[in-house]
Order: structure tokens, then sequence, then C-alpha cells
């Protein structure tokens, strides 16, 4: 479910005809409702303190120590975090383990579980039943019954348009909703992303399903670790499979259309301009959750993660503006800022000792582990010829990726571990 509220938030600045017929396809119109209140009207007085215990303190915790600059003044959401994707310090929270409603920003949680399951190419043809139990009002890519999609196909939907029908039919083709959630919340608990409880894995609006913007981040971390996770963060545009049809003579056809991501800092709209070095990660909108959204971002050999949760004001493309003015800061104090705590290792990672990383990557090859080899400037998804993948990047982090050495080269992400570059 994208991020925005209002019917021209779903615009994609690419031509007047796109917004026009793009405004039709509102997140307002498709935003799940909500079941419930949200879990509550102000934080607790004590939350977690997985990753250090001023995380676990309400309001914003910052140590502008050694020349840092202020955080920015209008900043409304309930939660957000600021952390170094390579070391994971966290440069500043604000209720960073607030446990709120996450709308699609958990399909970052259901990639990362869910991607190594099968090679890109692994067919599969949907069934009635694959589409049942889709929440009202959900956001759709438009997958029909009866039509044969790819792996690759299905992963798209989920990434760019947020589809809920997609993510039903890969739990579908994971033996079930039931079985995706429980495998879902087997590996938040793997990753501590302790506040985390999933309900539904596509992220509707359902009572009890609660994460926080310091799990979020440990989503969009390890998500980051798979090439093919980091291919569809950073797609902009690409073709999607349409529906068969019969001429008058029975000749069959099956057009592709253009689907494009809402993420606005990685595709810009009309009062949002791409966000230099944006690489993703995800968006997402509900009645319950308001706006949420986590990025990530490269600036001058930084790698950082910012997520949002809920702003109070209701500007148009709020979420997007308040990351935008959060990735500011965080560049600005990275190196100066003392970190007021760390995103934490997976459970297995942090038993193992360092020495035990993997320099492999998992991520959509069916047996776990894929290659490095990076996706940026690779050719789009259904054949746009490259505009559609990363196109938002700077050329820096084209770079970067272009070298291998976007984030780590390591199988988690062990803060000691955490580096773009082979140390000599």
């Amino acid at each position: 479910m994208p991020a925005p509220k209002k019917a021209l938030r779903r615009s994609l600045t690419v031509t007047a005809a796109a917004l026009t017929a793009l405004a039709l396809l509102s997140p307002a119109a498709l935003a799940a409702p909500g079941p419930s209140a949200s879990p509550s009207a102000t934080p607790p007085a004590s939350m977690s303190t997985v990753g250090g215990a001023r995380l676990g303190r309400p309001g914003t915790q910052v140590d502008l120590a050694g020349g840092a600059p202020v955080l920015p003044k209008d900043l409304t959401a309930r939660s957000w975090i600021v952390a170094d994707a390579e070391s994971g310090d966290v440069l500043a929270a604000h209720n960073a383990h607030w446990r709120l409603a996450p709308a699609s920003t958990l399909k970052m949680l259901f990639a990362d579980t869910l991607l190594p399951k099968w090679p890109k190419t692994t067919k599969h043809k949907v069934e009635v039943s694959d589409l049942a139990g889709i929440g009202a009002g959900s956001s759709l890519v438009g997958i029909k019954e009866e039509e044969t999609y790819t792996v690759h196909d299905l992963w798209l939907g989920v990434f760019l348009r947020s589809g809920n029908d997609a993510v039903h039919v890969l739990s579908a083709m994971n033996g079930g909703v039931d079985k995706t959630v429980a495998d879902m919340n087997a590996h938040a608990e793997e990753l501590q992303a302790l506040d985390t409880t999933v309900a539904s894995p596509d992220g509707y609006d359902m009572p009890g399903q609660v994460s926080s913007a310091y799990d979020l981040t440990l989503f969009a971390r390890s998500g980051l670790q798979k090439k093919d996770f980091r291919e569809y963060a950073s797609t902009v545009r690409a073709k999607f499979p349409g529906e068969t049809t019969k001429d008058k003579k029975g000749k069959t056809s099956r057009k592709p259309f253009e689907i494009q991501n809402t993420n606005r800092l990685l595709a810009g709209d009309y009062d949002v301009e791409v966000y230099p070095g944006i690489a993703g990660v995800k968006n997402g909108n509900t009645t319950n959750a308001g706006s949420t959204f986590t990025g990530v971002a490269e600036r001058d050999g930084r790698v950082l993660l910012v997520t949002v949760m809920n702003p109070a004001k209701d500007d148009h493309n709020e979420v997007y503006k308040e990351t935008a003015r959060l990735f500011d800061w965080g560049f600005k104090a990275s190196g100066k800022a003392r970190p007021v705590g760390q995103l934490v290792p997976p459970r297995s990672a942090a038993a193992a000792s360092p020495s035990a990383g993997s320099s492999g990557e998992a991520g959509g090859t069916g047996k776990g582990t894929g290659g490095t080899k990076p996706v940026a400037g690779a050719t789009a998804p259904g054949g746009s010829s490259g505009v559609g993948v990363a196109a938002g990047i700077t050329a820096g982090v084209l770079v970067l990726l272009a070298g291998g050495v976007f984030l780590i080269n390591r199988k988690w992400p062990l803060p000691d571990l955490v580096r773009r570059r082979t140390r000599p």
C-alpha cells in the first residue's frame, strides 16, 4: 500500500497523461480501512532497549557533540530513525521502538523472508484461491487468475506497485498466508526485530500487527544484503504482463503494461525531487498506519538508512519530505554526532565469530545464496533498456554498485564486517 494519501499522490511526473491516469489509482482510494485505532496515542514511557538503552526512551535521542548540525525543526513523524547502513550506528532517533502499524513497509520483511525461495525464472499459474483473502481497498498490481507469471514479475509487483495481489500469490506458492506469516515472524525474531508482530504478509491493517522504525530499518538492512532485493527496490519502472486476449481470428496475445515505483524519493513527484543517491527501499500507507517509509541513500562514501512513520503533518508527500530532511541531516552529521545506539546483527550472526561471515548473498536463486555482481546499470526488467533500474540513483552510487561494492559483501551485516570495500 503506497505511502501518499490524496488523489494526486500516485502521480508520477513522467508525462501529463501519466499523471492524469495514475491519479485515478490514488492510494487514498486504495488504502486499507483501519480495523482499530493505533496501538497508543503517545509512546510508552519505556520501550525495548534492543540496540541500546537510549533507544528505549521516548522522545528524540541525539548527541550533537563534535560540531554536528542540529536536527531539522519541522519533523512531525511519530517515530523515526537515522542509521549508518554499514557500521550500524544509530545517529539519531525519535521513539525508535514505538510499536506502530507498519503498512506496506512490512513488505520488506516479506521479501527478505521469501526472496531466497525461488529462482526468478520460476513460473506460476495463478489460481482463484491464490487471490482469496486480499483486504478490501488493497493496492494491486493487476494480477489475473488463470494467467501465468514468473517470480520476477511477482516481485516487481510487490516492490513497485506494492501489490497485495502479488504478495498473496507468492504466499500461496510458499504454502499459504498462515505459513508465510509464521515464516515472517520467525525471521523477524532471527533479526532481533522484537517489536514486530506479523498478522498479514502484505502489511494490510490487522489487529495486533505492529512494527517499529527500528525494526523496519533492520528489515531494510538485511534485505539489502540480497542482490535481488537491491534490484527490485531500486527499479523505477518496468513492464508487467497484461491479460491474455484473443482477436477475431482466434489469435491470442498478451501485451505488457508499464508499472512505476511509488517511492517518490526514487521516482519523483511534482512536489518532491528525486533524492540524490537514493537506492530504495519501500513505502506504505494505510488508515491505521498513516504514511510510512524506509529509504537508503549514499553520499560521499556513506550509506544511510532512514525510517519515518506516520507524520502528523498532512501535507502532500510529507513522509518523503521529512525523510529527505533527515537524510540531509544524517549526511552532515556523519562522523560528528556520537551514536545513540546500534542496529543489531541477526541472532545467528551475533553468535558466530567475525571470521565466519559468508561472502555470498542470499536472494532469488532458489538455493539461498546468489552472486555478488550488482544490478545497477543492468537491463531494466521487462526490457525497458535500463532506464528503469536505479534511474534515480546518482552517478556516484552507480559507480559503487557497478564496482560490486554497494553496502556490504557479507551475508549478514555484522557491524565490524560492514564495509563496501575490502580492507588491505
